[in-house]
């Protein structure tokens, strides 16, 4: 199923004009190529692509599958899903498949990111969690902490949560980039039961979430730039360089540094004071690492009794 909605959905992107063919004339019933059209284009008979298309790629060569890759045009990030779908495929490729870590970090990895002080940085994984963060990653978002639910879940808060829309001022490119990059985790980890059922509740609960997750986008995330708004510091543009950890694969370090002396550079500054103050870490993920903490709160939410609280 997947491997034919991605072939088709990446079929209608491309029109004849586009892969160089000449059109003469006559009404076409489906948007983009057809399948005698990619056939042609990948040097194959239309009997064995269309066999591919409706999910038959165990033994598919790699030669073939460059073909239909320069065929459909496919990017970096296409090309590399084509070729998950293909081991997904394999009938032992479950067993072939490396475990991936999805829970607590080893206390090197905290000590790693504790380390860094001058920038937000957390470690995650293919489920969306923030498994771990230095201080300032915390602060970053601590909007995502309001809720007591643990692990924090980047999906979770982009699709569940109204607040997001104000923390991401370009909200739909954040909800584009959040799926595309689930849909390429979903290819590399076909048998992953946690990140099929997340998966599975954001596409019930939310209409924005099935719409993209039907689109099949995929894309790779490792460097950039991004815009948040802050509800203490305001608004903040970060670079960002993101690593998959391989001696902990499934992991992932993103760090966000501002360009020194920007104005995003003083927020930061602004925001790990506030950090220490409020003990934003501790709030996060309670008095052990991993226990659930009390909800963070804002400037604006009364402040309890026994200890000023603020949230981000």
């Amino acid at each position: 199923m997947a491997v034919r909605e991605f072939l088709a959905s990446r079929r209608a992107k491309i029109s004849p004009e586009m892969a160089g063919l000449t059109l003469f004339g006559g009404r076409r019933r489906v948007p983009g190529l057809r399948r005698e059209e990619v056939a042609m284009l990948a040097g194959v008979s239309v009997d064995y692509y269309t066999k591919l298309e409706r999910g038959n790629l165990s033994g598919t060569s790699e030669s073939v599958l460059d073909a239909i890759a320069r065929a459909l045009k496919l990017d970096e990030a296409e090309r590399d899903h084509l070729y998950n779908l293909a081991r997904a495929s394999s009938a032992s490729s479950r067993t072939k498949q490396r475990p991936l870590q999805s829970g607590t970090v080893r206390p090197p990895l905290q000590f790693m990111l504790d380390a860094i002080t001058a920038a937000p940085a957390f470690i995650g994984n293919q489920h969306m969690d923030i498994v771990a963060a230095n201080q300032l990653g915390y602060a970053l978002y601590s909007e995502m902490y309001r809720s007591p639910a643990r692990p924090a879940n980047h999906s979770r808060f982009i699709f569940l949560d109204p607040k997001a829309r104000d923390f991401y001022p370009n909200w739909d490119l954040a909800a584009n980039t959040n799926v595309a990059l689930l849909r390429t985790y979903s290819g590399q980890n076909p048998f992953d039961k946690r990140l099929a059922d997340l998966v599975g509740e954001l596409s019930t609960r939310s209409e924005e979430f099935r719409t993209r997750w039907a689109a099949h986008n995929v894309r790779r995330h490792y460097a950039g730039t991004k815009m948040f708004h802050h509800p203490v510091v305001g608004e903040l543009e970060l670079t960002y360089e993101a690593m998959d950890l391989a001696e902990d694969p499934g992991f992932r370090l993103t760090v966000y540094p501002a360009v020194p002396g920007s104005p995003s550079d003083e927020r930061l500054r602004l925001l790990a004071s506030w950090a220490a103050t409020e003990h934003i870490r501790e709030l996060a993920v309670g008095p052990a690492q991993g226990q659930p903490g009390a909800p963070v709160r804002t400037a604006s939410e009364p402040q309890p009794q026994s200890r000023d609280v603020q949230r981000s």
